[in-house]
């Protein structure tokens, strides 16, 4: 049997204090894999500590973790299985091999790590409340096969990664992943994995506001790109309610008097009707056009030659 090749890529950026024990963790369960360190310009010395402990290091210039994925996934690599990490040193690596056994046995494009943890410090609570709030947002428009959406461990299939076509530049890359196998309806699963809090000396580069809001827009760009007719039926719904609100005062002066009264809230309820249909009429076109798109992103994905 064929030995399959597995590639390690940790984006990473001010990692020092943690970033030699996911190598040397990793390289422990799976000796002979490929571990590759993408450094996004760090200013401490995860770099020295990465080279020491036997990994090879390549630099991105460009800031932002999105902008690391999408070099990592556009390297020419070989490899069969790809697995991505946080270089913190947070997620528990002991059953990796494990997930790597679920990949092949049910040739899954994408195990996502599940964070399950029991230390308070592991998660700040504005994340833990993000998490949930923006996991429930995307299930109910995508699906549930993914709980944990922004997981910094997966592993992907050579396939999945070559046929991604990432927008992301920041954080919101996990959402992206998530979002993206799970509209296209690709084989995923979760594999619980125990979530530490940092080590001493390590902190994270997560805003929770600043980088939830990102998210938020994220979100709702691929909500519109993937759901249009879903996305413009509401605001279809929204400019409709509005304009009844401000045109039905008028309809009963009318009725009762046989005058337009309030002509500013006239014009204003009859615009507003316009973009409701507008609106609508946008979403059908656009969810052709989608559908067009999503058979040929299928079709790629497909056709893909491993």
């Amino acid at each position: 049997m064929k030995t399959q090749k597995i590639v390690v890529q940790i984006p990473c950026l001010n990692e020092e204090a943690g970033i030699g024990n996911v190598i040397n963790k990793i390289t422990k369960q799976i000796p002979k894999c490929k571990i590759i360190v993408y450094d996004n310009g760090s200013v401490d010395n995860s770099v020295k500590i990465a080279l020491k402990n036997g990994a090879e290091v390549r630099h991105i210039s460009k800031k932002g973790k999105g902008n690391v994925v999408r070099v990592m996934f556009s390297d020419q690599i070989d490899g069969d299985f790809f697995i991505m990490i946080d270089g913190d040193d947070t997620y528990d690596v002991s059953k990796i091999n494990k997930m790597l056994d679920l990949m092949r046995k049910y040739k899954y494009d994408m195990i996502v790590g599940k964070r399950v943890h029991s230390d308070s410090l592991a998660y700040r609570k504005g994340h833990v409340l993000g998490n949930r709030f923006f996991s429930n947002f995307v299930n109910f428009f995508f699906g549930r096969d993914i709980t944990d959406i922004f997981s910094g461990f997966r592993i992907f299939s050579k396939r999945f990664i070559k046929t991604f076509p990432l927008i992301s530049q920041e954080f919101e890359v996990e959402a992206e992943l998530t979002i993206h196998a799970l509209e296209q309806r690709l084989s995923v699963a979760e594999y619980d994995c125990n979530y530490s809090s940092r080590i001493d000396g390590s902190s994270s580069k997560l805003s929770t506001f600043k980088d939830g809001i990102k998210i938020l827009r994220l979100i709702l760009i691929l909500i519109k790109d993937e759901k249009p007719l879903l996305f413009f039926t509401i605001l279809s719904i929204i400019f409709l309610l509005f304009s009844l609100i401000s045109g039905i005062p008028v309809i009963r002066d009318f009725y009762l008097t046989g005058l337009v009264e309030k002509m500013p809230s006239a014009i204003l309820a009859g615009c507003l009707m316009i973009l409701s249909f507008l609106s609508f009429f946008s979403g059908l076109i656009l969810d052709i056009i989608r559908k067009v798109r999503f058979e040929n992103k299928r079709m790629n994905f497909l056709i893909y030659k491993e």
